[in-house]
């Protein structure tokens, strides 16, 4: 995509960019909303954990389809590549879903959740309902990205903002909702309020596609331009899925941690929320890939994307550093999470060591971009499992020398990082153009 050169680059770059940024906003403010409802209801140590279990394994099932996002961007350069592409989405999504009708209704439950991961038996019971009422999660997901993909390809960011609107107000007013007029314990309203959310935000992102749909699919068709295959696709976006799936693993393996080491019950209940909240922070970060693939084809662009992204986390970890200053993290932990004293000392302590990681995660996005859009997927993969093999070898060593759980993940996680974008960095160097 071209953008018009009357403008400054910065400018340019950040006008593209900043309705993602909006849209990974509002979807990442949606996980502290339904926290700070289900804080407010019965049981809420044992809910809180259970819901961060059923959200780690949802969206640990979900990964496949995540990076359609990603593909979609890079792919849709034509109406046979479309359809070849909307074609992979559909197949995508039915193993995904079976995949979750197993985790939800079979004794792969028990196995993966008692057994793998050890999660005590209150804290299992309690998350299972919502594994069956999140069946449809990915299917919803891998629509909605899928049609955010081309959307992103045809400059038509800013209506991904106003979808992202919509579901941030469908989860959250449904999660409120049935918390103040039902007896539905947390786990049940939080899941209720995901759903809702999803569902509405693929719905109208499938309305508003189809003017560029209609683009697409009626078109001349490019001179020059690969006809793809459904194996085309899925040699690109392999890596790209089993990327997305070993970054998904690593909530999965730090709750198997957690649950192991001191304070268990704290600890689970504590992470979700302080990983809600590193969400927050990092969500500008996580809408640079895309912009990223997006821009980078105009080498004029190459340079100031790079200042782009280093801008975004420095502004991301100072906004953050805010929060986590006494009389303003009081107010948020205690006042609108809802949190009791108790738990707010093991969330407090997690953010301090995570001020560094939406920094990080700027400048991962932006090699992560460079390197999808030069097509080096494969390298994107293996820069995430020495990520996920780094980050399980230092919670296991948290759960074998006893260490404090949150302090050993927030490290873990952020060494892990810093090691990946190293490598990706030393990549980058060595191809083409970048």
């Amino acid at each position: 995509m071209t953008l018009p050169a009357s403008v400054s680059t910065q400018r340019q770059i950040f006008l593209f960019w900043v309705p993602l940024a909006a849209s990974w906003l509002l979807m990442c403010a949606e996980g502290p909303v339904l926290q700070a409802a289900i804080a407010r209801l019965p049981d809420m140590q044992t809910q809180l954990a259970a819901f961060g279990i059923v959200t780690s394994l949802e969206i640990a099932i979900e990964s496949p389809v995540i990076m359609l996002l990603a593909t979609t961007t890079a792919l849709a350069s034509s109406r046979h590549n479309y359809m070849a592409l909307r074609r992979f989405m559909a197949y995508t999504i039915v193993v995904a879903t079976i995949a979750a009708i197993l985790m939800a209704f079979t004794p792969l439950y028990d196995l993966v959740v008692r057994s793998i991961m050890g999660i005590p038996a209150g804290i299992a019971d309690a998350a299972r309902p919502g594994m069956g009422i999140m069946t449809l999660w990915t299917a919803a997901i891998g629509i909605r990205r899928f049609y955010q993909g081309a959307m992103i390809r045809d400059g038509r960011t800013r209506a991904i903002g106003y979808g992202t609107l919509v579901r941030l107000a469908s989860s959250g007013g449904t999660g409120i909702a049935l918390a103040l007029f039902t007896p539905l314990p947390g786990v049940h309203v939080g899941c209720y309020g995901l759903m809702a959310g999803v569902v509405m935000e693929a719905l109208y992102i499938s309305w508003v596609v189809r003017p560029t749909v209609h683009r697409i699919v009626t078109g001349v068709e490019q001179t020059g331009v690969k006809a793809l295959t459904v194996r085309d696709v899925l040699r690109f976006h392999a890596p790209l899925a089993a990327t997305s799936l070993l970054t998904l693993f690593v909530q999965p393996v730090i709750g198997a941690a957690l649950a192991r080491m001191p304070d268990p019950e704290e600890t689970l209940a504590a992470w979700p929320v302080i990983w809600g909240i590193l969400a927050l922070f990092r969500s500008p970060a996580y809408a640079l890939p895309e912009a990223v693939i997006a821009l980078s084809g105009e080498r004029r662009l190459r340079s100031a994307i790079r200042v782009f992204s280093r801008r975004t986390g420095i502004a991301s970890s100072a906004a953050m550093l805010l929060l986590v200053v006494p009389p303003v993290s009081d107010l948020y932990l205690r006042h609108i999470a809802g949190l009791p004293t108790h738990l707010s000392r093991y969330v407090l302590p997690g953010l301090v060591l995570g001020l560094a990681l939406p920094y990080i995660n700027s400048v991962h996005s932006w090699l992560r971009g460079l390197l999808v859009a030069a097509h080096a997927t494969r390298s994107v993969y293996w820069g995430m499992g020495l990520n996920l093999g780094l980050t399980s070898l230092a919670v296991i060593a948290g759960v074998f020398f006893r260490t404090p759980g949150v302090a050993t993940a927030m490290i873990s996680l952020t060494a892990a990082y810093l090691v990946e974008v190293y490598y990706l960095n030393r990549v980058r160097t060595k191809v083409d153009g970048f």
